[in-house]
């Protein structure tokens, strides 16, 4: 019985794995549910910014802040990769990295350089790898983003836009769009575009009085419009890691429910192989008595 010894190990270990896996699904979605309510709870106060900002942009012609204009000439783009710090999601990490590298790739087709910041660690470890140039990262964020954490590395792209070194800003994330199904993503973020900064349709242009003056809201809201941006993506991206983590523990779970049922059936088979090899061998001696 040595081979059913073995099936009865392997049928253990499986059954250890099933419930580690099934823990995991649990808490998952135990996580999902926190993050779901803190993705839509950031959406109101992201699109009132995305707004107000719009109404400023048109209110004051005479000022144009440096991130509604396009650079030109400084053949270098800047990439956010917002990814997540453990895996056990499924193929949500692969499907941004993979659009991030068709990203790169055209960019370098086109004979244009590549500045990248790692949110993630499952991200910045991709990037090392690839040989892409990591101005700076931000990893271990925990269950709960934290704006702080976030705004030392995203402003030296934003810096460097200013500064007229980058042409553009992009940030690659993994959208929320039901528990079953997440979308990877790449947007513009600088410049802002149009589509992204339009008022209300419908609604009459506002003026507006200014204090101190118009460069400094102008400059400090736009500020602030790009951040929102930053961390309603992470917010996205932390309720798609747990829904596709709670999906690919169920998925495990059953597959090792599965493997347990076939594992027992060759198992059973095996043992009444033996029994029967057994009887026939007495059955053979007492006949040969």
């Amino acid at each position: 019985m040595a081979a059913g010894k073995e099936i009865r190990g392997k049928i253990k270990s499986v059954e250890n794995t099933k419930k580690i896996t099934k823990a995991m699904e649990m808490v998952a979605a135990s996580k999902m549910r926190k993050a779901q309510d803190r993705m839509r709870s950031a959406r109101p106060y992201s699109d009132k910014v995305r707004n107000i900002a719009a109404n400023l942009s048109q209110a004051n012609p005479e000022y144009t802040h440096p991130f509604l204009v396009k650079q030109e000439g400084a053949k270098t783009i800047g990439l956010i990769v917002v990814t997540t710090d453990k895996g056990l999601c499924g193929g949500m990490n692969t499907n941004v990295l993979r659009l991030t590298t068709n990203k790169i790739r055209e960019a370098e087709g086109q004979g244009v350089k590549i500045q990248a910041v790692a949110i993630g660690n499952k991200g910045l470890g991709f990037l090392s790898r690839i040989g892409a140039k990591v101005v700076s990262h931000a990893t271990q964020l925990g269950d709960t983003p934290h704006l702080e954490k976030l705004i030392g590395p995203v402003k030296v792209l934003l810096d460097a836009y200013q500064e007229g070194k980058l042409d553009a800003v992009y940030v690659c994330y993994t959208k929320f769009v039901t528990t079953m199904k997440q979308e990877p993503m790449m947007e513009q973020l600088l410049p802002l575009s149009s589509d992204r900064m339009q008022a209300d349709k419908g609604s009459h242009s506002w003026d507006y009085l200014y204090e101190p003056d118009a460069k400094s809201v102008i400059d400090e809201l736009l500020v602030r419009y790009v951040e929102a941006l930053i961390y309603q993506a992470l917010a996205e991206n932390m309720a798609s890691e747990q829904s596709a983590r709670m999906v690919a523990m169920k998925s495990a779970s059953d597959n090792a429910g599965n493997v347990i049922k076939e594992l027992k059936l060759v198992y059973n088979k095996t043992r009444q192989a033996a029994i029967t090899t057994e009887l026939s061998e007495i059955v053979a001696g007492a006949a040969a008595v």
